[in-house]
């Protein structure tokens, strides 16, 4: 038995009587309001031979590697699996910046990751979807941290640690009250997602200033997002509250790259004056996964009654996208079995872990090609 440890934000309610030491999350907001976000690690104990035998398993067309079957096992096994959460002494109703004496979690969390980052290791925040229980999270996050670090494009010198934001997508297979549902606590949820962008934004703000005036250096590693069906929906809301509280007409830039995967949101979202228009602002890379048998995202557009959706076809205009944004069609290597969480599967997160080890778009080794007249366009080949 094998021990796999995972941060965590979320802003869901815990279950048990102990909030820094629960029995799991629920899916409702945290008693303490929908902005209110829990830090914390989630320990794991998985059988090593069965994680072997997802990692090594070959699915036609998308090479080596079940991440999806994986991150199942590891939803089962979240559920006896230890959870930390950071303890913290905050007032709920004073500004962060005016509490001097207070205790916060996301500064212990940052903290440890700082250190996991001077040890060589690149973080990526990971914001699942739809329909997505706590233990459902906690094995998906999991699974996507293991197939990054075991893609054959890894660089063997860097880490990379995944942090999981759940929130409370309720986990019920009811395909009209529960979609709903989930999109209204998307749009709660993102904003407590814009609250960690800020707290972040400020964390790296205080390193960089430390750094120019003499204290330790900065580790020059790189942070990352990748956001998953609905997630990209969250990630609307979370721009949205990002730039209401950042000076000027620009947002931060926090992350190197930005990874958009069977995005639940309007073909139209990143042309201008649309949700996601900045962001490129908040990020050197921009790739968007898509999809054209993914059979849910034809269930949210034609019965959902939403428009076209970016996780179905990608842009409506790819011409008009920002020069930092690239989309990949995955239809030619995925099938039924990964039709939306293709991101788990062998080839997709061996070109996102390329593109997390600073890969050129157009490097020969991607399995993928480029449109032959759209140069930000581009389709994964088997």
């Amino acid at each position: 038995m094998t021990e796999h440890t995972l941060y965590f934000a979320t802003n869901r309610n815990h279950v048990g009587e102990d909030r820094w030491h629960p029995d799991s999350y629920g899916t409702k907001f945290s008693n303490d309001g929908m902005e209110n976000l829990r830090f914390g690690v989630v320990t794991v104990t998985a059988d090593e031979k069965t994680v072997e035998q997802h990692l090594k398993a070959k699915i036609e067309g998308c090479g080596v590697g079940d991440g999806e079957s994986l991150g199942k096992h590891l939803a089962a096994c979240a559920q006896n699996a230890k959870i930390t959460a950071y303890e913290e002494t905050i007032g709920n109703h004073v500004a962060d910046t005016a509490q001097k004496e207070a205790k916060f979690g996301s500064r212990a969390m940052f903290s440890d990751v700082q250190t996991a980052m001077e040890n060589s290791s690149d973080v990526l925040l990971y914001i699942h979807g739809f329909n997505v229980s706590w233990h459902e999270a906690v094995g998906s996050a999991l699974a996507l941290q293991i197939m990054l670090r075991n893609a054959p494009t890894q660089d063997p010198t860097q880490n990379v640690a995944v942090i999981l934001f759940t929130w409370p997508s309720d986990g019920m297979a009811l395909p009209w009250a529960s979609y709903k549902s989930d999109r209204s606590e998307a749009t709660g949820s993102g904003a407590a997602v814009g609250r960690a962008f800020l707290k972040a934004r400020d964390f790296l703000a205080d390193l960089r200033d430390r750094a120019k005036k003499g204290g330790s250096e900065l580790c020059g590693q790189d942070i990352h997002l990748l956001c998953h069906s609905m997630g990209n929906f969250l990630l609307q809301s979370a721009l949205a509250r990002t730039f209401d509280h950042t000076p000027g007409n620009t947002l931060p830039r926090i992350f190197e790259h930005v990874f958009l995967c069977a995005p639940d949101v309007d073909d139209t979202a990143l042309e201008s004056g649309q949700p996601l228009e900045r962001i490129a602002q908040i990020a050197r890379h921009v790739s968007i996964y898509h999809n054209r048998e993914d059979k849910a995202m034809w269930v949210s557009d034609f019965t959902k009654g939403n428009p076209e959706r970016l996780g179905h076809t990608g842009a409506a205009r790819p011409a008009l996208l920002h020069n930092k944004v690239h989309q990949i069609d995955c239809t030619p290597v995925v099938d039924g079995f990964v039709e939306h969480s293709y991101y788990l599967a062998g080839n997709i997160t061996a070109d996102i872990r390329a593109s997390i080890d600073g890969w050129e778009q157009d490097d020969l080794k991607r399995q993928r090609i480029r449109n032959p007249t759209l140069n930000n366009v581009w389709a994964m080949r088997k």
